[in-house]
């Protein structure tokens, strides 16, 4: 029975069942709630009004091609909420609801009226520019974001489970003002900073929403507009930003293959911001020497740094790792930023800052100010899967897993990209190479993508766009491991055709 012979046939039709159901996936998953949200986006937009009658569920199932079982088992969820309503020998109607307000139409107004008004635009600085569906494409060679092939699902609804018993939404459903969860809090002091040669208090860790969120925070905390800022280059596009945003501009670090120069030029800034467990984006893990030497330049010329210790936890290689500055600090000048979500998933947004205790107090009132805390479910749901010994046990599965692709690309590189040369140190989750003379690395990102393959062109981490032209990172957290050698394949056959004639 097709759809349209239906739908003629209801006495009072109100919209076109093919628009109702149009982004139906009938092989995807959860069928049962792809319907409910069907029915209830329509009402909500106007296309069901109250009274309305629905196909019955044979009908329904006929036209969508899918087990009646699952319209009926749709049918009385939404019955049962009451959006629904059933009538004996009648059929399934829409319940009454609230009269939907019409959006007005307004003639938009010119963009110019608000060109006028920005205090800043952000909009001109570089950002990356990564495609949204990037799990589309069959060679994603991106650093940062997560295989979904590899994510704990079972423990992570365990944890999930465990935190939505009545007792435990009653624990973290009330605002919490400034604070954050304690559970988090302990697991980090206990099972996650000690890892990373911490061993901090609880006054001296606050959560953020990512790492993103805290290094946004230390800027507008600690940086004015006359606020010498140390910035690595190449380095991290979105800090390079940020501090330009806060004080105008910022001075580029000296740096060599071990990372930044404690130099006259390292000296002369009021913070510095530091990668030094793996470079960003070079992979450079900064030797222990050079990591002492920075801490007493720091201290001799009075150096507030930023340790963003983007990679920790996900060990790659058997190897012991160098203790992070925040380990080696005696004076407290250190701020360490963590995040779980490169070892975890990046849609988690959970990070944290440890740093003493009035720059922690200082923090949380700022926090405050700009979102109060972060959501203190998805905290106590990261503490309880962390308590459960679960993130250990991903740490251990996702590190091996990596390590092979690793491996891998490794292997391959000399023979599908033969005439460049790369570097990843122990434990990076990704390659940086370098093209050969007249290449370009951001017309070989737009040939790779039109052939499914996705790479980061290296110029975005450079503060003169030029100086990056012939470099690019290759990430392997979001490719399978089957797929590496036939992405890397095609990379390779592109890399003439991205010389640039001059």
């Amino acid at each position: 029975m097709s759809i349209q012979s239906v739908t003629t046939a209801r006495a009072h039709p109100t919209a076109t069942w093919e628009r109702v159901f149009e982004k139906l996936d009938r092989k995807g998953p959860s069928l049962n709630i792809q319907i409910r949200r069907a029915i209830v986006y329509a009402i909500e937009i106007g296309l069901l009004v109250s009274g309305d009658r629905l196909p019955s569920s044979r009908q329904l199932s006929n036209m969508l091609g899918i087990a009646r079982n699952t319209v009926t088992a749709a049918y009385q969820m939404l019955i049962d909420e009451g959006v629904l309503v059933s009538r004996e020998r009648s059929g399934i109607f829409v319940g009454d609801r609230p009269a939907t307000m019409r959006r007005p139409v307004t003639e938009r107004k010119p963009d110019t009226i608000w060109s006028k008004r920005f205090a800043a635009r952000p909009s001109d600085f570089r950002h990356f520019n990564k495609p949204r569906d990037w799990l589309t494409y069959p060679h994603p060679f991106l650093y940062g974001q997560f295989d979904p092939t590899i994510f704990p699902i079972n423990n992570w609804r365990e944890a999930v489970r465990v935190t939505s018993s009545h007792q435990a939404i009653c624990g973290w459903a009330g605002d919490l003002i400034d604070d954050d969860d304690p559970d988090l809090v302990e697991q980090l002091c206990v099972h996650v900073l000690p890892k990373r040669g911490i061993f901090a208090r609880p006054e001296e860790v606050i959560i953020t929403i990512g790492s993103q969120q805290g290094l946004s925070m230390l800027v507008q905390l600690l940086c004015g507009t006359k606020t010498r800022v140390g910035i690595e280059d190449p380095g991290y596009p979105d800090m390079r930003n940020m501090v330009k945003l806060a004080t105008g501009g910022y001075t580029i670090l000296s740096m060599d293959k071990d990372g930044v120069i404690p130099d006259e030029t390292f000296g002369s800034c009021d913070m510095a911001y530091l990668t030094p467990g793996h470079q960003c984006p070079t992979t450079a893990i900064a030797p222990l020497k050079r990591r002492q030497a920075l801490l007493q330049k720091a201290e001799a010329n009075d150096v507030l740094l930023i340790e963003d210790d983007y990679e920790a936890d996900l060990l790659l290689e058997n190897s012991s790792e160098l203790p992070c500055l925040k380990s080696l600090d005696t004076t407290g000048r250190v701020i360490y930023v963590g995040s779980f979500s490169k070892a975890l998933a990046p849609g988690l947004r959970i990070g944290f800052i440890v740093a003493h205790p009035a720059v922690v107090e200082e923090l949380r009132v700022l926090r405050r100010l700009l979102m109060r805390h972060p959501p203190t479910n998805n905290q106590h749901i990261l503490g309880t899967f962390i308590s459960l010994g679960h993130y250990q046990q991903h740490l251990t599965k996702t590190g091996l897993i990596l390590a092979r692709r690793a491996g891998l690309i490794a292997q391959l590189l000399p023979k599908y990209l033969p005439q460049c040369s790369w570097r990843r140190d122990p434990g990076a989750k990704s390659f940086w190479i370098r093209l050969p003379e007249g290449c370009n690395s951001r017309v070989l990102e737009g040939l790779a993508r039109e052939r499914g393959v996705l790479v980061e062109a290296g110029d975005i981490f450079f503060a003169n766009q030029q100086d990056g032209v012939r470099f690019m990172r290759l990430g392997f957290t979001s490719i399978v491991e089957s797929h590496i050698e036939s992405g890397l394949a095609i990379l390779g056959s592109l890399i003439e055709q991205s010389r640039v004639q001059h």
